[in-house]
């Protein structure tokens, strides 16, 4: 079968999945990718053999939750059963969740939130095959494929490793897997055998999903202790200007108190932050986002995550210390 366009695919074959061949640029990408990451082709020729396109994968990517305004996206996560259950789950595993605090420096609280943002602690992990959706992305998204191959090649690997059935893993639409929706890449850079029974089990074993998500926190340079947002207040319209859509830390505080914005953050001159703005019906609220907002936006680069991540963090803290 020839390749054809993927608005065509929209137009023709809309909920449809089939099996497909790899245009000569795809099949040279792979070979790329088998030499970089260290992938057999046989098992990646074989992996494509194996996978369907899914029209269903590219339609979910035009409707993410992370493209509603802050006050809808709000409601979807800070909900009083996504606390409650939250706490029910740090009462369960709470001695790994305190070991993991500990070895990591990363806050229970902020591990529970994690897990509870991605799969409602494990109970909705997705339900698209992992391959088909990695297959869909890496050779038919229109600007995505370079991420996506890599990852479609990564999870080869990954399953390989594990002597996973390729076909029959689920997870999202966009091929994150386990408690902690990890993509491959992040799966074979970051899990961790948090338990020590010799195997690494994000789907099956909260312990590992939670010394996981700790170690990825870790590793993006979570400071233990150190604040993570500020609420401010723009003074001069001018100083919209420096509203950033993605955190980068770019920004210095000096810049943005000169520009017209305050807050009664304690914050030296010289500290990167970003300033952020969230939509509610009839105002916005502005914030300056510091060192570990950004790490929560290297899990998701959607502000509105990390925000929502860090809301429901409180929550449950609050709740589960009991003030």
């Amino acid at each position: 079968m020839k390749r054809i366009t993927t608005l065509a695919l929209s137009f023709l074959l809309a909920g449809h999945t089939f099996a497909a061949t790899l245009r000569p640029e795809d099949n040279a990408r792979l070979e790329t990718l088998s030499h970089e990451l260290n992938i057999p082709m046989a098992a990646l020729s074989q992996a494509v053999a194996q996978a369907d396109y899914r029209q269903a994968v590219l339609d979910a990517f035009t409707k993410t939750a992370e493209s509603k305004p802050w006050y809808e996206y709000q409601a979807l996560f800070l909900t009083d059963k996504r606390v409650t259950q939250g706490v029910d789950f740090w009462r369960a595993h709470a001695a790994d969740l305190a070991r993991a605090e500990r070895i990591y420096h990363v806050p229970a609280s902020v591990i529970v939130a994690i897990i509870g943002v991605e799969t409602f602690y494990g109970t909705n992990m997705g339900k698209h095959p992992i391959l088909d959706s990695l297959f869909t992305l890496a050779f038919y998204h229109p600007t995505r494929t370079p991420f996506f191959s890599k990852e479609f090649a990564n999870f080869v690997k990954l399953g390989n490793a594990q002597g996973w059935d390729l076909k029959t893993r689920l997870g999202s639409y966009a091929g994150a897997m386990g408690m902690g929706q990890f993509m491959p890449s992040s799966y074979l850079s970051y899990a961790v055998d948090f338990d020590g029974d010799g195997h690494i089990d994000l789907f099956t074993n909260p312990a590992d999903a939670i010394g996981s998500v700790a170690n990825y926190f870790h590793q993006h340079g979570w400071s233990m202790g150190e604040p993570v947002v500020a609420a401010a207040q723009v003074t001069k319209p001018s100083a919209l200007n420096y509203v950033q859509e993605r955190v980068e830390l770019k920004q210095r505080w000096g810049q943005l108190k000169q520009a017209g914005i305050n807050t009664t953050a304690p914050l030296s001159s010289t500290t990167p932050v970003s300033l952020i703005q969230l939509a509610q019906p009839s105002y916005s609220e502005y914030w300056i986002a510091r060192q570990n907002f950004y790490v929560i936006t290297r899990y998701n680069k959607s502000p509105l995550y990390a925000m929502v991540v860090h809301n429901l963090s409180q929550l449950l803290a609050k709740q589960y210390y009991g003030h």
